[in-house]
């Protein structure tokens, strides 16, 4: 019982940031004429964005745990 809490409560954030990077990157990518290269860039950027989410948020719990 206690094992499902902490597995409903760990979420990631990279799938959020790969979705918004790959939405960024494609409106960006028809800015500039090049979809492909758009989306490519607006992915790597998310996976990136959303790590750095995670982090963020696991350095605030440790800390929050911590007090």
């Amino acid at each position: 019982m206690e094992q499902d809490k902490t597995a409903a409560q760990a979420t990631s954030k990279i799938g959020t940031g790969i979705a918004l990077g790959t939405a960024l990157g494609a409106a960006i990518g028809l800015a500039f004429d090049n979809l492909v290269m758009g989306v490519g860039i607006g992915v790597a950027l998310g996976v990136v964005l959303g790590a750095g989410m995670d982090g963020a948020s696991a350095k605030k719990k440790t800390k929050a745990q911590a007090d």
